[in-house]
Formats: structure tokens, sequence, C-alpha cells
């Protein structure tokens, strides 16, 4: 019995954080109030023209669990919104032997970041943000990576790709302390949706304080002339590549007490980012995400696509699809893919999408597409 009555008050306590914490700051939280049963608004009735207007409107399918309130994107130094295209390339040259060498730079920091109004978090970054710069190459290319830990903790940069055991950055071979740097030095493959993290112990906790980022390696058309308008469109750059709308997401938590459970969770760090500000996409433009899954403590997240279907290609290392016509996929720790749908035979509207772990979507996993027939 005693059992059962802690479960329900951890469960609680999850949902009731983050009323707690907006409330000290002046804020308020609608998914404090769903959780409990409730239909005020920080104790006050909620009107209902305001229950009907904007993106929260439409969250009200999940019981309007939403928080109220904006983060400080400045302060923060990383904008939501401008990450999901934010590609970092890198400063290309030549190879002695004509190659392309990709020349990137990273910095781990202690940082505190505000993941939900009027929540902060100290964070442990690279270059700053959470999750870090979404590094993007092309396969074949000889990419490097100069390292600078600048933080307070041993670090490093362990790459999900094909490199030499001395470039793997787990203990033992490069753990990078503090004001170090190291160089890491490989070629660019496999093509795919793939991450980077730190592997230093305790390993769950460098990630779980935000240490990892997208890793993106275009497929080279030349080396896959079979689907070669396919690779074409997927290569950064291109014609093709222009005509598709592509956006990243890094699904991650945060525990804010370090009890070994998440309380808030989102997509590129920010709670209910995309549910205030929803992505706007033409109706008649192809639409590909890079999906990362980076949330610690939970054995599984997903991504549900409302009122359409989307194609999946698992680590994004094939150029056909590995699921055809699906609404929902799941993923567990570093587990990542690439999705692609349209929206063309739909009305312009608000699309929502979300994991279908419900506690997620309360606590700040969600947001909504805006599908308009043209930019204004």
């Amino acid at each position: 019995m005693r059992e059962g009555k802690l479960w329900l008050e951890r469960k609680l306590d999850r949902r009731l954080l983050l009323a707690g914490g907006l409330a000290a700051a002046g804020g308020t939280v609608v998914a404090a109030n769903a959780a409990l049963g409730q239909t005020s608004h920080a104790g006050h009735e909620m009107p209902a023209a305001a229950a009907a207007e904007g993106p929260s409107a439409h969250l009200s399918a999940h019981g309007a669990m939403i928080t109220v309130g904006e983060v400080d994107d400045a302060r923060n130094g990383f904008d939501p919104s401008k990450m999901l295209s934010d590609w970092y390339t890198g400063t290309v040259s030549m190879l002695p032997d004509g190659r392309t060498l990709r020349t990137f730079e990273v910095t781990a920091e202690d940082k505190e970041i505000e993941i939900a109004p009027g929540i902060m978090f100290p964070a442990w970054t690279y270059n700053g943000r959470v999750p870090g710069p979404t590094l993007r190459a092309t396969e074949g290319e000889r990419l490097r990576i100069v390292f600078r830990n600048q933080g307070s903790h041993p670090h490093s940069m362990h790459f999900h790709g094909i490199h030499a055991a001395r470039m793997d950055g787990v203990p033992g071979a490069g753990l990078i302390g503090p004001g170090e740097e190291f160089v890491y030095e490989f070629d660019a493959r496999p093509f795919g949706c793939h991450l980077y993290h730190c592997h230093a112990l305790p390993l769950k906790r460098h990630i779980q304080k935000g240490m990892y980022g997208a890793f993106v390696i275009d497929p080279d058309p030349v080396r896959h002339p079979e689907h070669e308008t396919v690779a074409r469109s997927r290569l950064l750059g291109t014609p093709e590549n222009a005509g598709w709308q592509e956006f990243v997401m890094v699904m991650n938590a945060f525990d804010t007490n370090f009890d070994n459970e998440n309380e808030v969770y989102a997509v590129n760090t920010v709670a209910h980012a995309y549910a205030k500000k929803p992505i706007r996409v033409l109706k008649d433009k192809p639409v590909r995400i890079y999906l990362v899954n980076v949330v610690e403590f939970d054995p599984i997240n997903s991504f549900h696509l409302h009122a359409n279907f989307f194609d999946y290609y698992n680590q994004g290392t094939t150029l056909t699809p590995t699921l055809k016509t699906v609404d929902l996929i799941t993923q567990c720790q570093a587990e990542r893919g690439i999705l692609e749908f349209h929206f063309r035979d739909h009305e312009p509207g608000l699309y929502m999408f979300h994991p279908h772990q419900s506690e997620f979507t309360e606590l700040g996993w969600s947001g909504m597409f805006d599908v308009v027939e043209a930019v204004s």
C-alpha cells in the first residue's frame, strides 16, 4: 500500500514541479491543473475566449497542458525555432589528395539555461547550447573536429560513425580535462542521421546534463547512382535539396532535482517551444525531419504525427524507407532516423506532433506544424 502511495506522490511531483518553479518565477503552467483534474488556471478560471485562441487551443485535446510564459532565448544564447535548420557546416579546405577537409570547432562549457519559463538548469554544453551544434558534412569528406574543454569536468566527443579507436572519445581513448584540447579526425561515413555525445563517466549524467548533438552526413550522389535523385535531395546545397523543408529535432529531457527521473521533456530543449511558436511549413513542399532521441532515464521515446503519415529511414543510412506510411515510430536512447512527408492534400491549419507517451506530452514535449499556402 505504501509503495503505491509513494509511486503516486512521485508522479504528481513530476507534474507539479513545473507549476512550483513557474509560480516562484511569476509564471503558471496549466499542466499541473490537468494532472490534478482541475479546470482552473493558477487558481483562477480561464476565460472561455482565451481558451479558444491561439496554439494552446489546439492542445486542449490533450488537456490544455502547456507551460505559460516565455523563455528568454537571448539569455539562453539559442533559439529553438532557429535550431531547426541551423546547420553547422564548418570550414572547408582541400587536402593534398584533392579531397575535402571540413573543420569544426567545438567548445565545452558550463552554462545555466532556461528550459521552461522560470526554470533554470545547470547544463554542460557544446558551444554554449543544448543540444550542441548540428554538424553537417558529406559522405567521404575528411572531418577534423577541434575540441576544447572549458568546462569544470573531463569531457569528450563520441561520434556515432566509423572511425579509429583513438578517435572514439571514451575513457582510455581520450577524455579531455578542463583547459585541454584534442583534435578528432576521421572520414565522414556512413551517410545518415547520427549523433555525438560526451562519453565521460558517469555517462548518464554527462548526457543528461546536455552534452549531445546531431551529426548529419549527407550521401554523395556519385556513390549511389541507383538512387542518385534521392541522394541529391539530401545533399545540402543542391537544387533538389532546396525543394525540401528540412528540420533537425533532438528529443531531450531534464532531471531538474537529480533523482534520476525527468521533470521536463522537450524537442530542442525548451518545453512546448513549438506549441507556442508552431513550425511554419508550405503545404506543397515536402518535409524532412532528422530526428534524434537522447532522453536519459526513460527507455523509449516516440514521435507521432497527427492527421498524416510519413516514410521513415531508420538511422538514415538507406535511400529507401525502412518503414512506409506510418504515423508513429519509437526510438530508444541514441536511436535516430529520417522522417519524410508532405501536406499537399491537406487544408491549411495547425497539425500537432508529440510522443505517444502521454506523460512526456504533459511535461513539455509537444508541438505543431502551421501549414500554409505561402509564407507571408
